[in-house]
């Protein structure tokens, strides 16, 4: 018999109202021929708060997050943002609507400016007929408003907005990549190992950065697997288990070690939130990974 190992009001996050919905998912699914990377699962993120992703290795995080941003498409589920369902065709239709991704490999372009790299797929045109039929960028433009959305977000590191991005340490780098996110992320944010490459101090200011953007209202998605700046920096967490979404928990009154657990299959959640021991021996790292979509470029 399964035995309670905490009280229900200390393990289950509690949900926010409805309307602070920005984005939800239910009953997804994707299959790869006999591989299933994403098995009926579901997912629900907030206004202004940081929901962190965790999760094993192979245990379907990054084909979630794909599914949701339009990198690949659900054979089954639905997707709905602001209470409106949809349906992408592609990363393009996601960042269209508001949706932006920090991958762990920077899209960052190390011989341009930092200015260039925040417009970066978007850029600004002279007006009139230089920018109209010429093509000619508004340097000026991009270089003011990129400065002033560093100011916005606290970014002291970086000094010079003309200078060259493949010059900045890695956490100045990994700056500019949420900068840019921050910029056109209207409505969600998805950060895939912000801080993995990154040393303390980098971290640190990475860490912040996603703060103050949670503060100015738009949600962030974190991925991590750096436990203790999960529970630091998230409000809810999201844990995923052999391509499905197995629990919710709140960092305020989960442990670190319950969290693991339930990644692991050592625990699992009743349907009133109660951890219980699983009383099934939970699968090998080894057969987990038959979950793990083939390799795809992001």
């Amino acid at each position: 018999m399964n035995q309670p190992r905490s009280d229900a009001a200390s393990a289950q996050a509690p949900a926010p109202h409805t309307a602070d919905v920005v984005m939800s998912a239910s009953g997804l699914v994707k299959r790869y021929g006999n591989v299933v990377a994403i098995s009926e699962s579901d997912f629900e993120i907030h206004a202004g708060e940081v929901l962190a992703v965790v999760g094993d290795n192979g245990a379907g995080k990054s084909s979630l997050i794909k599914a949701l941003t339009g990198a690949l498409v659900p054979d089954a589920g639905t997707i709905e943002l602001d209470g409106r369902q949809i349906h992408f065709h592609g990363p393009r239709d996601a960042r269209a609507a508001g949706i932006e991704t920090v991958y762990q490999t920077l899209a960052v372009a190390p011989q341009m400016d930092i200015a260039t790299n925040l417009f970066l797929g978007r850029p600004l045109r002279r007006e009139g007929f230089l920018g109209s039929g010429l093509r000619m960028l508004d340097h000026k433009k991009m270089r003011t408003q990129a400065a002033e959305q560093l100011d916005r977000l606290g970014i002291a590191t970086i000094q010079d907005i003309t200078q060259l991005v493949g010059t900045l340490s890695g956490g100045q780098r990994q700056a500019v990549a949420v900068a840019r996110a921050a910029m056109f992320g209207t409505r969600l944010i998805i950060m895939d190992e912000p801080t993995a490459a990154l040393g303390v101090r980098e971290s640190r200011q990475v860490l912040d950065l996603i703060t103050r953007i949670r503060d100015r209202g738009v949600p962030v998605v974190l991925i991590s697997h750096d436990m203790p700046q999960v529970f630091e920096i998230a409000d809810r967490i999201h844990v995923h288990r052999l391509g499905r979404r197995v629990a919710v928990v709140s960092p305020r009154t989960c442990t670190m070690t319950e969290v693991v657990g339930l990644m692991t299959g050592a625990l699992q959640m009743g349907a009133d939130g109660t951890l219980l021991e699983s009383t099934t021996q939970h699968m090998p790292d080894e057969k987990a990974t038959s979950h793990r979509p083939p390799e795809s470029p992001e």
